[in-house]
């Protein structure tokens, strides 16, 4: 790469202040640059960094008004350096292509044009894999399913019987899509599996991430929603439903047939109970333990959850109790001693 700060500019339709000459060589994040690179600031938080940086030319908000160096002031920085990124270092993944000789292909599959399936692939019969998707090695795809096109199924996913998957979906390895929902019922002393006859439905644009688990339905169909971002290590329960643009960070789990909306942030670890509704825009801290519905636009956290201003007061009070535990029981010695002169007075 060898690009000047105008030319950058340019390309990412941004303002320069300082010297558009200034020659570009690399890219780097704001604490590892060097002479030479260029770097991002999309937190006003981290602005003191602007002075730090070794970087010859920072990418920042249109807030920053002055810096030591050549600075591109854009709307949205994270983006706009996503776009430098692409435009210096474009992805050059290879995926597989064609068929390998070692997938095993069922009756009555549907391959879409250039359509790729890599080697131990499974299909089973009735499948439709749509154009331009890519089944990475080892990967399962169940009967009667159904995967749209310019999808990414990455090595080792599992995606079982009856499953639909739209258009742009990226699923990551290890991920199972269409296990059995935990349902059972106890007879005597024995638990009694109870039938998963359902399916699941993800939409267009969703994205999984590793070691993911989304559970079929009991009957109807459990629903990841358009746009929705889903991190790894995530359980999604049978007969839950996501509604669309959400994020799903890593370890969360949502128990059956609970709702969550549109534009939803459920943290890390956040666990939610069964058969509740998150509003839409509703965000669910880390490690939040959600047993009761959510409204929308609401911040919850902590274990049961409750509005973030009340949760942060209750921690606070938590915080305070080795200190309080020792004023109470001050107090109790000296009610005890005053008790003890009372007595003797009275005596």
């Amino acid at each position: 790469m060898r690009s000047t700060v105008g030319e950058i500019a340019k390309f990412i339709e941004g303002e320069v202040l300082g010297d558009p000459a200034t020659i570009i060589t690399g890219i780097a994040g704001i604490k590892e640059a060097k002479e030479g690179d260029i770097t991002f600031v999309a937190n006003s938080r981290y602005a003191n960094l602007i002075k730090e940086t070794h970087a010859s030319a920072i990418i920042a908000s249109r807030e920053v008004t002055s810096g030591p160096k050549p600075i591109i002031r854009t709307d949205n920085p994270s983006l706009a350096f996503i776009k430098v990124v692409s435009f210096v270092s474009p992805c050059d993944v290879r995926h597989p292509q064609g068929i390998h000789p070692s997938a095993i292909i069922g009756k009555r599959v549907s391959l879409g044009l250039s359509a790729a399936v890599g080697a131990y692939v499974v299909v089973e019969d009735d499948a439709v894999i749509g154009d331009r998707t890519i089944l990475y090695p080892g990967s399962f795809i169940g009967y009667s399913t159904s995967i749209g096109c310019d999808c990414i199924i990455y090595p080792n996913v599992s995606i079982r019987e009856k499953v639909n998957i739209g258009n742009r979906v990226i699923v990551h390895s290890g991920t199972v899509i269409g296990s059995d929902g935990f349902g059972f019922i106890q007879v005597g002393a024995v638990h009694q599996k109870i039938p998963q006859a359902g399916t699941v439905e993800v939409q267009d644009d969703v994205e999984i991430g590793a070691n993911v688990t989304v559970d079929r339905a009991r009957f109807g169909k459990t629903v990841i929603g358009k746009g929705t971002k889903i991190d790894n290590l995530v359980q999604i329960a049978h007969n839950v439903i996501i509604g669309e643009n959400s994020l799903i960070i890593a370890q969360v789990g949502i128990s059956g047939s609970t709702v969550i909306g549109n534009n939803v942030t459920l943290a890390g670890q956040a666990g939610l109970a069964g058969h509740l509704t998150v509003g839409d825009r509703a965000i669910v801290a880390a490690q939040a333990g959600v047993t009761k519905s959510i409204p929308p636009d609401m911040v919850v956290s902590g274990y049961p959850a409750k509005p973030h201003p009340e949760a942060k007061r209750v921690n606070a009070c938590l915080q305070r109790l080795p200190e309080l535990y020792q004023t109470v029981s001050g107090l109790k010695k000296r009610i005890a001693e005053l008790e003890e002169k009372l007595t003797k007075r009275k005596g």
